[in-house]
């Protein structure tokens, strides 16, 4: 992993379905936004998706696309993340 990682960040992932590599993507390639509470929240943009198409390929982009609207918090102070989740196809990254 690349980060520290708290209780949540460990147990949620499973708990929601989440593949660790979908993690290991969000740190390397997910846009960040601070949301103000003191994280940083991480998700997959089309600029993200457009370079991971171009580093990774579409072929596995494209079966793991159900996965490309999770999203990462991860701590600002020291980079742990916090946890993972899922958005829904309503569900949208609020923007400070």
């Amino acid at each position: 992993m690349h980060a520290t990682q708290t209780f949540y960040a460990r147990v949620l992932p499973q708990q929601r379905g989440v593949p660790p590599l979908i993690q290991n993507w969000l740190l390397d390639y997910g846009a960040e936004e601070f949301d103000g509470n003191g994280g940083v929240v991480r998700f997959f943009s089309n600029e993200c998706i457009r370079k991971m198409e171009r580093d990774i390929g579409k072929t596995p982009l494209k079966r793991m696309s159900e996965y490309l609207r999770c999203h990462l918090i991860q701590s600002s102070l020291d980079g742990a993340v916090i946890t993972i989740g899922k958005r829904f196809e309503n569900q949208h990254i609020r923007r400070h």
